[in-house]
């Protein structure tokens, strides 16, 4: 029944551990795989965001340069074709806008014609279907001229200020102009105004104002009217332009207007009359000297003026302009820029399509993330899982396996250490059942003599006498000894072993236990002798601890060395010279015997183990040693002397062997004084114990 309850208990175990799985949300996979997502979402947001605003930004920013820059080729075009009838030249200037643009710039015909093209050869790739603009000085692209390098903007009429056709001065009028305003400006200075001259686009120069409040040369002498009268060239361009308006409005039935120098047309503008400081009347238009009276008199009949009439006039004026201008200026071209492989520049928003792209590039990393946390914490939990098995099936008292060691990571060194853990206590289950069995036997074969002998007596076979409780108290003080032994044991493995300690000389000591082991050394036939120095070595220790553990070293090699043999104890300072009286004898451990931890190493042909703590070696340390003349121990046996119920004589007679305790219970007292003891054997030669114990004190 018990073997079957553990079957079931064995098959019932794998659904225990699957209940106690725990859920994955509470789980170190599931922690793991919450905290990669949730920082990848983050990361890829927060990626995703500074990616979006960082390019638009530098797009807008690319978009800015590029439309200023745009700006400035199209108003140096527009000028170049408001000053020259043809596009005939103009393939320097392109090629002048493309080196200092860093750009492609192309002009067409309307017909897409070439006109010149700063990209030629092979680098010269197909322009793009849609232009960049149209460049006509009759009709500015107001966008790009409010943007243009000179800041001159347009008229209400779209044409181009720096197309003035018939309107240009001659070289001779413009510099006769020029004269006359340069005295204007010296009047105005000595009347304490600051001015200065400002050339047109037709080539008229006129003085302005600093401050420009033209109202402070009112009171001066300084004329500035006679720089407004216009020449014989503009008289006759101004003429021409009121023809081409009156035939428009005439069309549409409306009656002809008289225009004035600034293209304006009703009353006519207020002049400074010379000589009458401050005073304003209406300059009368001037008319061509060689005009006939008789048609003077019509053009000061003005129409009436009204709303309606105004924008007709006004309309007529710039279609009377462009008709006047068109054969003066080039003609309309087509203005390609874009980048020097031929690209024009490409453009950049949030559409739908480029959020659609950006949200799947994000979930894509996102679930690569998520792909990868998922992999690498499941190879992280797996090893896990299984140690959480393996300590589970100890739990349960099964036999403990290792796990597999995946690699040299912490994961990897938790699983090494959990072999490690699960051999050593597998090592320790052994010793436990070992030490059982050993400490029953040990107390079976006192407690049997003892009940054969009560019942011997009791059934009449034996008599009560002297020899018969004689031998009822050797045994009952065999099973104190041990009973002793473990309580001994016990105290040391528990830290609950306590020492008395007090200056001890050691000669002394040595010379008391070999007095109590004298008669049974007599009986074996073997000689006990003591070699130490006068005096002797000082140390502090517990008397009653240290004489046991040196007489059990006695008690052993007594029993082990043959009759005619020699037990020796001996004692010396370690460190002092090797050629004094107290030098270690030929079976003490030569210069490379070990002094810590545990092990065997050979020494002068024999093996050497050292079991106990770590003592601090020099002129301190005093050694305490037990050397025999008997049968030696094999080397395959000596790493065991110290160990629990062991013994070389596997039968476990009382006749060649005590209980096994006694080298055990001389490790820790001497680990408890805080030193160390080793053995050294030649098998066939002899053995040597050593006590290695902290020197100090005098008695």
């Amino acid at each position: 029944m018990r073997r079957a309850r553990g079957r079931g208990a064995r098959q019932q175990e794998p659904e225990r551990v699957h209940r106690a799985r725990l859920p994955l949300r509470r789980s170190l996979l599931g922690r793991l795989l919450a905290v990669s997502a949730l920082v990848a979402a983050c990361s890829v947001a927060a990626t995703a965001w500074i990616a979006v605003q960082t390019t638009s930004g530098a797009i807008k920013q690319e978009q800015g340069q590029n439309l200023t820059a745009d700006a400035r080729i199209y108003d140096t075009l527009l000028e170049y074709a408001a000053r020259n009838p043809t596009w005939d030249g103009v393939g320097a200037t392109v090629r002048e806008l493309a080196r200092e643009s860093g750009r492609r710039v192309a002009l067409t015909t309307q017909g897409r014609q070439p006109l010149a093209d700063s990209a030629t050869g092979e680098t010269a790739r197909a322009l793009p279907p849609q232009a960049s603009a149209v460049v006509d000085p009759l009709s500015v692209d107001t966008v790009l001229a409010a943007r243009g390098a000179d800041g001159q903007g347009t008229g209400a009429d779209r044409i181009d200020p720096r197309a003035v056709g018939p309107f240009r001065l001659s070289a001779a009028d413009s510099r006769a102009l020029r004269r006359t305003a340069d005295d204007k400006v010296a009047c105005l200075s000595r009347a304490g105004i600051a001015s200065d001259v400002v050339v047109g686009a037709s080539g008229r120069p006129r003085v302005q104002i600093v401050g420009n409040d033209p109202e402070r040369a009112l009171g001066t002498r300084c004329d500035l009217a006679a720089l407004d009268a216009p020449t014989r060239s503009e008289r006759k361009a101004l003429d021409a332009l009121t023809e081409l308006a009156d035939a428009c409005l005439k069309r549409q039935g409306r009656e002809g207007v008289r225009l004035n120098n600034d293209l304006s047309w009703g009353d006519p503008a207020p002049v400074a009359v010379p000589g009458e400081p401050g005073a304003l009347v209406p300059r009368p238009v001037p008319e061509p000297r060689d005009a006939p009276a008789e048609q003077a008199a019509p053009s000061l009949e003005m129409p009436e003026l009204t709303g309606e009439n105004d924008r007709a006039i006004a309309s007529c004026v710039g279609t009377a302009r462009s008709e006047q201008l068109s054969s003066y200026v080039a003609s309309p071209a087509l203005l390609f820029i874009g980048d020097e492989g031929g690209a024009t520049l490409p453009g950049f928003d949030l559409s739908p399509a480029n959020t659609a792209r950006i949200a799947g590039a994000a979930a894509l990393v996102l679930a690569l993330t998520v792909g990868a946390s998922v992999f690498a914490g499941a190879r992280l939990v797996r090893p896990l899982h299984a140690l959480t098995g393996a300590a589970q099936r100890m739990r349960d008292g099964e036999q403990p396996a290792s796990v597999p060691v995946s690699g040299d990571d912490e994961v990897g060194r938790l699983a090494a250490a959990f072999n490690d853990m699960s051999a050593h206590r597998a090592r320790l289950e052994e010793q436990r059942k070992a030490m059982v069995s050993d400490v029953a036997h040990e107390l079976r074969t006192p407690l049997s003599n003892i009940r054969g002998w009560l019942e011997a007596a009791q059934d009449g076979l034996a008599d009560p006498d002297p020899a018969f409780v004689s031998s009822l108290l050797e045994e009952a003080v065999l099973l104190q000894h041990i009973i002793d032994d473990l309580q001994d044991l016990a105290a040391a493995d528990a830290g609950a072993l306590r020492l008395h300690p007090e200056p001890v000389e050691v000669r002394e000591l040595l010379g008391q236990v070999a007095a109590a082991h004298q008669a049974r050394a007599e009986n074996a036939g073997v000689t006990l002798a003591v070699t130490a120095p006068a005096p002797g070595p000082a140390l502090s220790a517990d008397p009653v601890r240290l004489r046991q553990a040196v007489g059990n070293l006695v008690s052993n090699a007594v029993r082990h060395t043959p009759e005619g043999g020699r037990v020796t104890l001996r004692a010396y300072v370690a460190g002092r010279d090797a050629s004094g009286p107290d030098a270690p004898g030929p079976n003490a451990p030569g210069p490379n015997a070990s002094e810590e931890g545990c092990g065997t190493a050979v020494t002068g042909g024999g093996t050497v183990v050292t079991g106990g703590g770590t003592v601090v070696t020099g002129g301190g340390t005093v050694v305490i040693e037990v050397a025999d003349t008997g049968s030696g121990i094999p080397a395959d046996d000596l790493p065991h002397v110290f160990d629990r119920f062991w013994r070389a004589e596997k039968s476990r007679s009382r006749r060649t062997g005590g209980s096994g305790l006694g080298l055990a219970i001389v490790r820790k007292l001497v680990e408890a004084h805080g030193g160390t003891v080793e053995a050294t054997s030649a098998e066939g030669e002899g053995s040597t114990f050593a006590l290695r114990l902290p020197g100090g004190g005098r008695p």
